[in-house]
C-alpha cells in the first residue's frame, strides 16, 4: 500500500524561499497526480494563496479551532498528496502542537508519511530550530533544503546530512520573473520548446529531484504504533 505524503515546508527565519519551493512541489505533485492539496500558514504577501487559489486553502496555528482544522485533513490516508508552507512566525508552535499531540506517530499509524523539509540558514536560530527536530522528527522523515539562491555560501556541516535537497541560484532577472503572480513553472515547461534554457533546466532539475523524493516517500511503509493522544485536540474544542 502507497502512503499519502505530507511535505512541510519551514524555516525559523524569514526571507528564506519557502514559498518558493512550496509553489515549486505543489505545482510537480499536481502535474504528476492531476491533484494536490496545500496549506498557507503565511503572513507574508504575496503568499502560496496567491499563487496557486485553486489547490491551496489557508489555515493558521493561534487557536485550537485552526489548529484542528489544519491537523484534521493531515491524517486521513485518502492518496492525495499535501504540502504545508509554514510561516515562521508559526514555526515554534507547530511542532510544539506536533509533539504535545504525537503528530508524527499519529500520522504514520493512518499510513500517512510526512516530510519535513528544513530550509537551511546560517543564523543561530536555524541551527538551534535544526537540532531541536533532529531530536524530535525520525531521520528518514527529515530534509534539508539548501537554497543557494538565499545561502550562497555552502551548507553548515551541522545540516549537511544524507538527505539534502539543493536548490541551485537562479539570476536575479529569472528570479524576479518566477516571482510574477501569474508565473506557473509547469506551464513554461510546456510553452517553452527550447529546453536548452537556462530556466527549463532549473525547472526539471527540482522536478527531478521532486520526483525520486516523492516516490521514496510513498514506498516507504510507515511503521505501525499504539494509538496517540491526538485526540487530546479535539478534547480541547469540544469545551
Amino acid at each position: 500500500m502507497l502512503a499519502t505524503p505530507i511535505y512541510i515546508i519551514c524555516s525559523p527565519s524569514p526571507q528564506v524561499g519557502k514559498t518558493l519551493i512550496a509553489r515549486l512541489l505543489s505545482e510537480f505533485l499536481l502535474l504528476k497526480n492531476g491533484k494536490a492539496l496545500s496549506f498557507d500558514v503565511s503572513l507574508k504577501e504575496p503568499s502560496l494563496l496567491d499563487y496557486l487559489p485553486n489547490i491551496t486553502e489557508t489555515a493558521d496555528v493561534i487557536d485550537t479551532y485552526g489548529k484542528m482544522q489544519l491537523m484534521d485533513p493531515l491524517i486521513i490516508h485518502d492518496g492525495v498528496a499535501k504540502v504545508i508552507d509554514l510561516g515562521f512566525h508559526a514555526f515554534d508552535e507547530f511542532f510544539k502542537m506536533c509533539e504535545e499531540i504525537g503528530f508524527m506517530k499519529e500520522t504514520m499509524r493512518c499510513y500517512v508519511a510526512p516530510i519535513i523539509f528544513f530550509v537551511a540558514g546560517a543564523d543561530r536560530i536555524s541551527f538551534r530550530s535544526y537540532d531541536m527536530l533532529r531530536r524530535r522528527i525520525p531521520p528518514a522523515a527529515l530534509v534539508t533544503v539548501h537554497n543557494e539562491f538565499v545561502l550562497r555560501d555552502s551548507l553548515p556541516d551541522a545540516m549537511d546530512g544524507e538527505r539534502v535537497l539543493r536548490i541551485r541560484a537562479l539570476p536575479l532577472f529569472l528570479k524576479r520573473y518566477i516571482d510574477r503572480l501569474n508565473f506557473s513553472f509547469t506551464g513554461y515547461l510546456r510553452n517553452e520548446k527550447d529546453w536548452s534554457t537556462e530556466l527549463h533546466q532549473w525547472i526539471r532539475r527540482n522536478y527531478t529531484m521532486f520526483r525520486d523524493l516523492d516516490s521514496s516517500v510513498m514506498l516507504r511503509g510507515p511503521y505501525r504504533s499504539r494509538a496517540t493522544n491526538i485526540e487530546s485536540l479535539r478534547g480541547t474544542r469540544a469545551h
